[in-house]
């Protein structure tokens, strides 16, 4: 049986029984330890690992990962079974209506002919959905908690952007940093230190708003990218040193600023 078969015969229901049977008396102690509490941790680990495996085109990790990740939810639903909250199953039924539901452009006969049509049907089924909610105090509820301060800072960028609170051209946003890099410096010469904290914070918060305003990539993907070029130039330092002879608390800081314009240079 080669590959493809193999993989044809397997189905959702087979991991569902294998993390019932690690969850029963006589499965693993470790896992029936668990709970959704303890379980965050190790989905959070396992998103970004397979965050990772994209930003690396790792195909088979990107496989991998995926499982793992499934593997997390299938993990909580299990245990939300035993405490006859919900079954794998409502999870399925619930994603499936949804995507359903929110693609009238597809399943049923609404027309969306471009990407921006699609949100603004979107937008229309959301609000109909939300009216049997109870209503939040603020647009900027229902932002999570645990997402990163880049992407918490976006996230309410783009809701307060929905209502027409937002800038009209990337000049503006950058006449705006300029604005508060010139306030930071102001805050560093006068000494205060929790004023400069606060204009560190307004000035990410702009930069934010650029990102952002582009629509191209997430603050957190730039960054991301950022720290991994610091990384590729910092490790070429260590080697050349190495291959001089020398570590790191040996070198000066010109033969280390030497070898990173010469880094800087090979990429």
């Amino acid at each position: 049986m080669d590959k493809k078969e193999h993989q044809a015969g397997v189905s959702a229901e087979e991991l569902l029984k294998v993390m019932e049977k690690l969850r029963s008396p006589e499965g693993c102690p470790w896992d029936r330890e668990q709970t959704h509490e303890t379980l965050k941790l190790y989905l959070a680990e396992e998103c970004a690992e397979l965050i990772d495996a994209i930003d690396n085109n790792d195909q088979e990790g990107i496989c991998e990962e995926l499982g793992d990740v499934l593997m997390n939810i299938v993990f909580n639903c299990v245990i939300a079974n035993e405490k006859g909250h919900f079954h794998f199953n409502d999870v399925l039924a619930g994603i499936i209506n949804k995507m359903i539901r929110r693609h009238p452009h597809v399943f049923g006969d609404v027309q969306a002919k471009s990407a921006d049509d699609v949100v603004v049907v979107w937008e229309k089924i959301k609000q109909r959905e939300k009216k049997n909610r109870v209503a939040p105090e603020s647009v900027l509820d229902g932002i999570p908690r645990s997402l990163s301060a880049l992407l918490t800072a976006r996230a309410a960028q783009r809701k307060a952007a929905k209502y027409g609170f937002d800038w009209s051209s990337e000049a503006q946003i950058m006449e705006k940093i300029e604005e508060e890099l010139a306030e930071l410096k102001a805050a560093m010469a006068s000494g205060n230190q929790e004023h400069v904290d606060e204009e560190i914070g307004d000035a990410l918060f702009s930069m934010v708003n650029l990102i952002r305003f582009r629509d191209r990539a997430t603050p957190e993907d730039l960054l991301n990218a950022a720290t991994r070029k610091f990384k590729t130039r910092f490790q070429y330092i260590e080697k050349e040193l190495k291959a001089a002879g020398k570590t790191l608390t040996e070198a000066s800081l010109e033969e280390m600023e030497m070898l990173w314009r010469k880094a800087k240079q090979n990429q």
